[in-house]
């Protein structure tokens, strides 16, 4: 009975040994599992996923166009410079006049009463001086009294010359080329001094006001040939020419620009009217170009992320150029067989291991 009890006691024994051994076994099977997944995981969190793109050269397209409005290229607003009741006007609205045209007269008699007063003042200071001019010979007068007739007669003859441009100005004369746009006054009104009379306006050229943002801008110089259409005339085609670009950007940051446009015979464009500036730029050579996204942070940055052997990302100065939507022309740095990443620079020093997605 005593060897039967240690028997069954050493067959348990081992089927306890043999299970812990079992049971051993797995668990040290298991962590060899864990280990080797735990290092898979590791390495592959040293990845960093991006997305990439190759460099590109093409030729882009700079041509755009511009709205805007027309304007005379001349436009001047007439005031009367005398005080008095208007005699004649000589011309109607819409009549084309020339430079020096008289367009209407003023009552100068009193301005004529003034004029003939200065030159009976002119006369007798003149008299004064000839007369102190011989007693000085004889030493009848000082010097200093000779000096003074002849200052009297000086600005005897200043207000002579005066009170002729007042007796002149009483004449209302054009002073540019153009049409009587508007007319203010009629036959026996009186004016004053800074009363509004005629408005001239000339449209034989016309200004065409348009705006464009800052990469256009930089497109233009002034000379440049532009061509111009009137939108109530979109069969016919104006010659136009950069005559103006603002040195400094409008409250929306964009720049004015001005475009000077012969009018036809007839003066077909009317100041006022809306146009359209087509700005063309043939020939364009073929640039570099990298998506925007490309630059980490900002394009003023002028750095990017190049991939190198399929695997690194390395840093890369570059040098930036025109910025055309999200397209940016690259001017140094980069070549045709560069591929740069386009995401996931956050995450990025030189030298990261990254994994393209495909």
């Amino acid at each position: 009975m005593k060897s039967n009890r240690i028997i069954k006691t050493l067959t348990t024994i081992l089927i306890i040994a043999a299970i812990a051994g079992s049971i051993g076994w797995v668990l040290t099977n298991n962590k060899k599992k864990n280990a080797e997944k735990t290092a898979e995981v590791a390495k592959g969190s040293s990845e960093v996923a991006v997305r990439v793109q190759q460099v590109s050269k093409e030729a882009i397209n700079l041509d755009f166009a511009a709205n805007g409005n027309f304007a005379p290229a001349q436009q001047m607003d007439f005031a009367a410079e005398n005080s008095g009741r208007v005699v004649r006007v000589l011309v109607d609205e819409g009549s084309q006049v020339r430079r020096g045209q008289t367009l209407a007269v003023i009552n100068a008699n009193n301005l004529s009463i003034d004029l003939e007063s200065a030159q009976a003042n002119y006369q007798n200071a003149v008299r004064d001086r000839d007369r102190y001019d011989n007693a000085f010979k004889t030493g009848g007068v000082t010097q200093q009294q000779l000096d003074q007739a002849r200052l009297a007669v000086e600005n005897a003859q200043a207000r002579v010359a005066q009170a002729r441009i007042r007796v002149g100005d009483a004449n209302i004369r054009a002073s540019i080329n153009g049409i009587v746009n508007k007319r203010y006054i009629e036959p026996g009104a009186v004016v004053s001094p800074g009363v509004k009379l005629f408005e001239l306006v000339d449209v034989s050229k016309l200004k065409l006001n348009v705006t464009v943002n800052e990469s256009q801008v930089a497109q233009l110089k002034t000379g440049d040939k532009v061509e111009v259409r009137a939108s109530v005339f979109p069969d016919k085609k104006f010659t136009g020419r950069v005559s103006f670009i603002a040195a400094k950007a409008d409250n929306t940051l964009n720049f004015p620009v001005e475009i000077e446009v012969a009018n036809t015979a007839g003066n077909t464009i009317k100041a006022g009217m809306y146009g359209t500036a087509m700005f063309n730029f043939p020939g364009q050579v073929p640039v570099k170009l990298v998506p925007r996204s490309a630059f980490v942070g900002s394009v003023s940055s002028n750095q990017v992320f190049v991939l190198e052997n399929g695997s690194t990302a390395r840093i890369k100065k570059v040098v930036a150029g025109r910025i055309m939507g999200e397209q940016v022309e690259i001017l140094q740095g980069l070549e045709e067989t560069d591929t740069v990443i386009t995401s996931g620079q956050i995450n990025l020093v030189d030298g990261s291991t990254v994994a393209p997605i495909k």
